[in-house]
């Protein structure tokens, strides 16, 4: 008879087949890893001059779902990836919160957190403990938040958001992040769609009255911007053009609903038809609305072939949406109500466009929905492209730009771009730590030492020499020129003032503000513990050994938190 010798300490207070894991060894460098992997995944797609990730849904055993994610977004890589560990999370979800904020610069703070998460592995393994290095991260990034304000162009806070000019000044590198070369091409289309949608205080401008497009075929010299709603079908019915009409929305569809009760119905002779009785009825709902003046129906589900009838005998336009989302931005952008179900409009539940028109793009039949005078007017996008990976890029271009003119319109400050900003960070943070005699400013140091990590990216990216690009930074920046960034197509190192690479102050703030919050919270962290939920089940599930099935859920606890004093 073996004996097993009864389990002890934390072991004793969790259930079996749990996993703890607790000091610097086997929790604090086990989850910076993590970080430093999810890190390296996101900072070869920083800048422009990126690699693309190939993200297929199928791994071997597995049934592929037939989707393919061909990508230079950092957003949309640590989304796809779908990443478990709970570290690595913690980044994951301070990018989201970025993506989310801003609408740009998500790889920047994922990359930029794994970055201070490495230089305090060093710092670790040099003695100080993960507490004197959060004290030095947050002195580092209150202090970088004054220098961030200092370096703000001069007047960059006086924009009109309606100038053209200025709009693509800020707008331009975030687009090239995701479109190098392609930038003056698209910043002007963009621009001019967000500026046509801006409402009288551009603090309310609302980043979904600014729609994309898809269609295949043609390319880039194709696209255009129109100020007008664009539906990806044709209409239901046989009638394509409707000018200056009022609108009626059922989001229901339009069709005889259903009865709450059944119930049996015995006719007697032939003269009592029951199906009269139900045509008599439609074509009295769809005469109701005909008889308000609306000309075009929208439904939002099913049109049935007898509403339908009845809809071209009353001269009614009839459009299916069956996005909600789109039947949104169209109640929106006419001023209609949406009913439930169908029946006769209160006139005050109607909208109006100036014309509803079929017609034919690149091959395909689109909707056009026009309403110039509409006081929430949308303004479309219309991409094209050869490939869906190509449309589906440019989309990202398009959103990162919308989204950054929505920052410019609660903060227009800018700060000077390709990496110009980060390297004098750099240089003054560390002029800062040689000011302070704790072991902190060992950290303050190494959060400076992270900001190089922005150029040497870009460098390396671009197959240039990072260290060669880095010394000449930083000899430029001591010598007074603040604004000197690196020229990724010449290889050398330029005033960015001139090339016009310019990035919101805004930004900046949010994306390194997140970073050094989720790097503080991961070093924290020094106890970790797991267990996998156990159910009993019948005899042919497959168990552990111990009649109890194995779910393959796991509980992940952060259970120590590191004190600071």
């Amino acid at each position: 008879m073996v004996y097993q010798m009864p389990p002890y300490g934390i072991q004793s207070m969790l259930k079996e087949e749990h996993k703890h894991m607790s000091g610097l060894d086997e929790a604090v460098l086990k989850n910076i890893d993590a970080c430093k992997q999810l890190s390296t995944i996101t900072r070869t797609s920083l800048g422009p001059n990126v690699n693309f990730w190939n993200i297929p849904y199928e791994q071997d055993g597995y049934q592929s779902l037939d989707k393919l994610f061909i990508t230079n977004d950092a957003a949309t890589i640590v989304n796809e990836l779908e990443v478990q560990h709970p570290a690595a999370k913690i980044l994951v979800l301070a990018g989201k919160a970025q993506q989310e904020e801003i609408g740009d610069g998500a790889n920047l703070t994922v990359s930029f957190a794994g970055e201070l998460l490495q230089n305090a592995e060093e710092l670790i393994r040099m003695g100080l403990h993960p507490s004197e290095i959060i004290i030095g991260y947050t002195k580092a990034i209150n202090k970088t938040i004054e220098i961030l304000d200092e370096l703000v162009a001069k007047g960059s806070e006086k924009m009109d958001v309606r100038n053209k000019d200025e709009v693509i000044k800020r707008m331009k590198a975030a687009v090239a992040s995701k479109q190098f070369g392609l930038e003056d091409i698209l910043c002007p289309l963009i621009a001019e769609a967000c500026i046509q949608v801006c409402p009288k205080n551009p603090a309310n401008f609302n980043v979904d009255n600014v729609r994309v497009a898809r269609l295949l075929g043609g390319g880039l010299h194709n696209c255009t911007i129109v100020r007008v709603m664009v539906l990806k079908n044709d209409t239901v019915g046989s009638i394509k053009r409707v000018e200056k009409s009022k609108v009626a929305v059922f989001v229901g569809g339009v069709d005889t609903s259903a009865t709450e009760t059944k119930g049996t119905i015995l006719i007697h002779s032939a003269e009592q038809n029951y199906a009269k009785t139900e045509e008599a009825k439609v074509e009295e709902l769809i005469k109701a609305v005909a008889n308000s003046g609306a000309k075009v129906i929208v439904s939002g589900a099913v049109v049935g072939e007898m509403a339908l009838h009845f809809c071209e005998r009353y001269k009614l336009m009839v459009l299916k949406i069956s996005s909600k989302f789109e039947l949104r931005r169209f109640c929106r952008t006419t001023g209609a109500v949406a009913l439930l179900k169908l029946g006769p409009p209160n006139p005050d539940d109607l909208g109006y466009v100036d014309s509803v028109s079929v017609e034919e793009i690149g091959g395909v039949r689109v909707t056009i929905v026009r309403n110039e005078d509409g006081g929430n007017s949308v303004c479309t996008v219309v991409l094209r492209g050869s490939t869906d990976s190509i449309l589906d890029d440019l989309e990202r271009a398009v959103d990162d730009g919308v989204n950054t003119y929505k920052a410019m319109c609660r903060d227009s400050r800018m700060v000077p771009g390709a990496a110009a900003t980060e390297i004098e960070l750099a240089r003054r943070l560390k002029e800062f730590s040689f000011k302070e005699t704790g072991l902190d400013q060992y950290a303050i140091a190494k959060f400076a030492e992270s900001f190089e990590m922005v150029p040497k990216t870009l460098a390396e990216n671009a197959g240039l020499n990072a260290m060669e690009i880095i010394s000449s930074l930083y000899a430029e920046h001591a010598s007074g020129n603040t604004k000197v960034g690196i020229d990724l197509e010449e290889g050398v190192c330029k005033d960015a003032s001139p090339m016009n690479i310019w990035d919101l102050h805004v930004t900046k703030f949010f994306a390194l503000k997140y970073a050094a919050d989720a790097a503080c919270t991961v070093l924290r962290v020094d106890q970790v513990s797991t267990s996998q939920m156990l159910t009993k089940g019948p005899s042919n599930i497959e168990t552990n050994g111990m009649g109890k099935k194995k779910t393959g859920m796991h509980l992940i606890f952060f259970i120590g938190i590191s004190s600071i004093n």
